[in-house]
């Protein structure tokens, strides 16, 4: 992955050295046009592609750098294309209620068309009649309260097996490997019936699908430059990890066919549930194979790495302040249980702290920094500027968590009592938009409660279970943060630790 965005940095400040003489040519009129968002300068060909594809900082942090010189709405160039980059939570209502309608399609994109069956998935399929019947499949039969608390056991059932691996772990623990196993085996048993993370060949490739999913094709924004893709080899890697998928889940479909006789209602998976409404068509809309694997593949793409990578961040924010560690751990551990069980969803209820850390986290590390990206079906004013029709458009939901106008006190800094206190009230479920981690409007994601559900059972047996340290006798304020770059912000390095086992009758 590394390799392959370097070679697109390096083909693209190769572009613009070969037109940096055409700069001092370049047209001195205003940059934007009467009425438009402010713009920084930019480049022939190249737009402003120069001053966000940095090896140093991740593109969410680019921009906010950008926006702090330019302002809240931003207009900029890739390439060809012109994007805004919304980083207030005033913008981000204007883009996702008052003006949702015009702003709730998806741009094209190849990556998403190799690795996502043309798009054929809910979350970056056009807007139009075919997202709201898969998005109506989604709602109703695959994510629907009722459907999300059937597989409660499954996620007491992983996590029980995921603390017990870890009080077997002699020596230092990768935390991280621990969350992947954790929901990718929870996903997959909702989704396909069984886990199939251990095995070796699909954790490489859900691994490497992730990791596609955020690179730069970079002829989506300058067209003739298309053929650069073809000799990095980003196509080739495309095509290749888009077809082992789809072997993957051929197999996986032609499985549960051949048992669909078998199953009773609570014991049916996402496949078993796509399968009967294929059949009985009750919708009056065909969900065809394609678009069945499409869909099937998003409960990878958003529930997989994501819920791995937020429970990744909570657990270090805790570590590197024991104070919130120790408040938390006395909720928790005001619940008793024995060494061999665990906490149980019901015990959850009544946990405000656990709840507000995980809202915290949440507002500081959103696993998706970037809203999925939209585009303008029409004209648009916002604030008084000109959005032109098929401008796309990007919101920085990790900027706007860590705004000082929605988040006076130390905004930078992790307090889950500020959760508690002033911004009490706020939720993330798309009503608030101080606070938007799953976006918001027509394109909110609709796997908000399952996801919640996974974190929130997962964290408290974590600080229930055991006491954390670092390894080395690294102390807990030194532990590095650095982000890294991509679709999904991961911690720089995995979080490795010391897990001690806590003996509640001691």
């Amino acid at each position: 992955m590394a390799e392959l965005i370097n070679n697109e940095t390096l083909s693209l400040v190769l572009v613009a050295v070969f037109f940096i003489l055409l700069y001092c040519w370049s047209s001195t009129s205003p940059i934007t046009t009467k009425h438009s968002p402010p713009s920084p300068q930019k480049l022939p060909i190249i737009g402003n592609l120069h001053q966000i594809r940095s090896p140093r900082f991740p593109l969410h942090v680019s921009l906010h750098a950008l926006s702090r010189l330019h302002g809240p709405l931003m207009l900029l160039h890739f390439g060809s294309v012109p994007v805004l980059v919304v980083s207030s939570a005033e913008g981000a209502q204007q883009i996702m209620k008052t003006h949702d309608l015009a702003f709730c399609s998806r741009p094209k994109s190849t990556i998403f068309t190799k690795l996502l069956y043309n798009s054929r998935d809910v979350a970056t399929t056009p807007y139009g009649e075919y997202w709201r019947q898969v998005k109506s499949i989604c709602v109703l039969n695959l994510l629907r309260s009722q459907r999300v608390r059937s597989y409660r056991s499954i996620r007491e059932e992983e996590t029980k097996a995921m603390i017990k691996k870890i009080m077997d772990a002699k020596g230092v623990v990768d935390l991280r490997e621990m969350l992947m196993t954790l929901t990718n085996d929870v996903v997959s048993r909702v989704a396909l019936g069984k886990s199939y993370y251990s095995d070796g060949g699909f954790k490489e490739l859900t691994t490497e699908h992730t990791e596609l999913l955020g690179s730069l094709y970079i002829g989506d924004y300058i067209p003739w430059l298309g053929w650069l893709s073809r000799v990095t080899g980003l196509d080739a890697k495309l095509d290749g990890v888009a077809k082992r998928f789809d072997d993957f889940l051929d197999v996986v479909i032609q499985e549960h066919m051949d048992s669909a006789d078998q199953k009773v209602e609570d014991q049916k998976d996402f496949v078993d549930v796509l399968l009967d409404v294929q059949q009985q068509n009750s919708l009056g809309f065909h969900l065809d194979s394609i678009g069945l694997k499409g869909v099937i593949l998003d409960m990878f793409v958003a529930g997989t790495d994501t819920t791995a990578t937020l429970l990744e961040w909570a657990m270090a924010e805790l570590i590197k302040h024991p104070k919130v560690m120790c408040k938390l751990q006395n909720e928790v551990r005001a619940v008793h249980r024995g060494e061999e069980d665990i906490l149980t969803e019901d015990d959850l209820l009544d946990m405000p702290y656990l709840k507000a850390v995980i809202k915290e986290t949440l507002r500081l590390h959103p696993p998706l920094p970037l809203i999925m990206p939209r585009i303008s079906s029409q004209d648009v004013t916002i604030n008084g500027y000109n959005i032109k029709a098929n401008t796309q458009v990007i919101v920085n939901v990790w900027q706007i968590g860590k705004d000082p106008k929605s988040y006076d006190y130390e905004p930078e800094e992790f307090e889950p009592e500020r959760v508690l206190n002033a911004n009490s009230g706020i939720t993330y479920k798309g009503s608030d938009f101080e606070l938007i981690p799953f976006g918001a409007g027509r394109r909110v994601c609709p796997g908000i409660q399952f996801a919640t559900a996974v974190y929130e059972i997962a964290l408290a047996n974590l600080v229930h279970k055991f006491d954390w340290t670092l390894p080395g006798g690294v102390r807990s304020e030194d532990l590095d943060m650095t982000e890294t770059s991509g679709i999904t912000t991961h911690k720089q390095d995995p979080l490795k630790v010391v897990a001690i086992s806590y003996n509640s009758s001691a």
